[in-house]
């Protein structure tokens, strides 16, 4: 009878065992899959009791979903067994292919071991397989079919009929673990990636936000802003402008697209500014303006990289210090320049006239023997033109305060300096040199004793605009201090720095009309030569002492004012 019966035994339980697997697939997150893995052992496989055990991240098996008896649910869910003792249990009692069953007569030695359990309350058995309640029986499951690693394990407690399951109710439990193990992994998979898309998703939103944040700051920045290219052909050309900058220069952004930075900087600033596009940092420079006017600016540039492709774009900060250079050049200017007459003060003069002049005397014209030494570069050669070696340190190039020039004749085989040379005043061999005028008024000293300092100073305000109205542009009109006066005039022979002196002379000697009274002063001129070899004050010297040389020479009667 059994036997007959043996077909529908197997087709209730093959009808059973596919809803259990069916409701598998219809949970909707990993709890609701443990769960379901749980009920669909009491409901679909005939069993009292069904407990899901899973593999944590750190190897422990926690009871993950219960089924059966509400009591034991509540008191063991959540509950930690060891990896080592569940390993102890897999590999006690004896092997049904891959479920292991530990009959009671063994599985008394697991009673005080950590793994959380439960059993059903229940008479010995009379029979030999009829089940007995301390009787164990798992089904490990395994992430990937055919593999070894451990997923977690279905327990099962007490058929319903009493009785060992057979052969048919084995192979349905083990196809119902492999089918729970796949259920699983496809819910940690869901999850998984529903928390990747929730993740993306708020890596979205703040994206979103930062670039909404950043368009904010960047269109309504007090300052200008700018986004430049960076490489390629369209190097330095402007992406982006806000309206700041717009307003700045003067351009709507649509045209503002057309040009670079390179298009509107100043061009003495373009070497400047190549430097920063390429190195990022700060930089102070001038930006033309759509009136043609140049703006002083600052540009600090931030190089905007891209992982993949490296740096692609320059963010440019564009701040208007035009007021802060107008004060900075007006402090310099007041350094450099005399607060009465407002013409170059002596530090000034003394700059100039350093930058015109080296330590070095220049050399006589050299010999043909000479000449042919120092084309072979004898040694001793140079050094008889006063020039030593170590001092170019490999150059080919001379420098003095800033300024180098073509190699004159008669210059050593290192010399590339343009010297300063006088012109002989007793032979007019066509030399030209760098003429400095030392001027001293006469007669100034007794304006300012009958008449107050206040007409003394429109005195020399007068004689310094008459001094700079005289002379060509690119000469100097220094006042050195009190009535002394130096003008520094390039390119001029002896007979042409004297007439300049005469001319200057008789600028100065017309009546100066002051708060209605006209009064009268001389002057008396000294002319000195800058030269090679000389310092700065040895020149003023000189211009100094031959002006007191020609003040005594000239009779009181052409030094009186009046």
């Amino acid at each position: 009878m059994e036997a007959e019966s043996e077909p529908y035994v197997r087709l209730a339980t093959m009808r059973q065992l596919h809803q259990a697997v069916a409701d598998l697939n219809t949970a909707r997150s990993l709890a609701d899959t443990l769960q379901t893995v749980a009920d669909g052992i009491v409901a679909g496989l005939g069993y009292e009791l069904g407990c899901v055990n899973l593999v944590r991240p750190d190897g422990d098996l926690v009871i993950a979903a219960f089924a059966g008896n509400a009591a034991a649910e509540a008191l063991i869910t959540g509950r930690v067994g060891s990896r080592a003792s569940w390993e102890r249990r897999l590999s006690m009692g004896e092997a049904w292919d891959s479920l292991r069953f530990i009959p009671h007569t063994e599985g008394w030695v697991l009673l005080d071991d950590d793994v959380p359990q439960w059993h059903t309350e229940g008479p010995e058995p009379r029979f030999e397989d009829e089940w007995h309640p301390l009787d164990r029986l798992y089904a490990p499951m395994y992430a990937a079919a055919g593999g070894r690693d451990l997923l977690g394990v279905i327990s099962v407690d007490r058929p319903r009929n009493g009785r060992r399951p057979g052969a048919w109710g084995r192979e349905a439990l083990q196809m119902y673990a492999s089918q729970a193990a796949i259920a699983i992994s496809n819910a940690r998979l869901r999850a998984n990636m529903q928390r990747a898309l929730v993740r993306l998703e708020r890596e979205q939103q703040a994206l979103r936000a930062s670039e909404e944040s950043f368009r904010q700051a960047f269109e309504y920045a007090p300052s200008g802003m700018a986004i430049a290219e960076m490489g390629g052909d369209q190097q330095g050309r402007l992406l982006r402008t806000n309206d700041a900058l717009c307003r700045l220069l003067g351009r709507p952004a649509s045209v503002m697209r057309r040009y670079s930075f390179a298009d509107l900087v100043h061009p003495e600033d373009i070497g400047t500014l190549l430097r920063t596009s390429a190195e990022g940092g700060r930089a102070e420079l001038r930006l033309s303006r759509r009136d043609g006017t140049y703006l002083w600016v600052s540009l600090r540039n931030s190089v905007v990289a891209d992982t993949a492709d490296g740096p692609r774009f320059l963010l440019t900060h564009v701040e208007d210090i035009e007021e802060r250079k107008r004060h900075e050049l007006n402090l310099a200017h007041r350094a450099s320049h005399d607060a009465l007459t407002g013409l170059p003060n002596s530090a000034e003069l003394k700059s100039r006239l350093s930058a015109r002049i080296c330590e070095r005397p220049h050399s006589p014209a050299a010999t043909a023997i000479e000449a042919l030494d120092a084309a072979y570069g004898d040694v001793e050669s140079s050094l008889t033109h006063g020039y030593r070696a170590d001092r170019y340190e490999g150059t080919h190039g001379y420098q003095a305060d800033g300024y180098e020039g073509e190699a004159v004749p008669g210059g050593g085989p290192f010399d590339h300096h343009v010297h300063t040379v006088a012109p002989d005043p007793e032979h007019d061999d066509g030399t030209k040199g760098l003429a400095v005028l030392f001027c001293d008024l006469d007669g100034f000293k007794s304006i300012n004793d009958r008449f107050g300092h206040h007409t003394g100073d429109a005195v020399l305000i007068e004689v310094s605009r008459r001094l700079s109205t005289c002379v060509r542009d690119g000469d100097t009109v220094a006042r050195l201090g009190g009535d002394e006066f130096v003008v520094l005039a390039d390119g001029l022979g002896a007979a042409d720095a004297a007439d300049l002196a005469v001319r200057l002379r008789n600028a100065i000697i017309p009546p100066i009309r002051v708060d209605g009274r006209a009064v009268r002063v001389g002057a008396s001129f000294g002319i000195g030569w800058a030269e090679c070899g000389m310092t700065v004050e040895e020149v003023l010297r000189s211009a100094d002492q031959r002006m007191y040389v020609e003040k005594r020479s000239r009779s009181k009667v052409h030094r009186r004012a009046g």
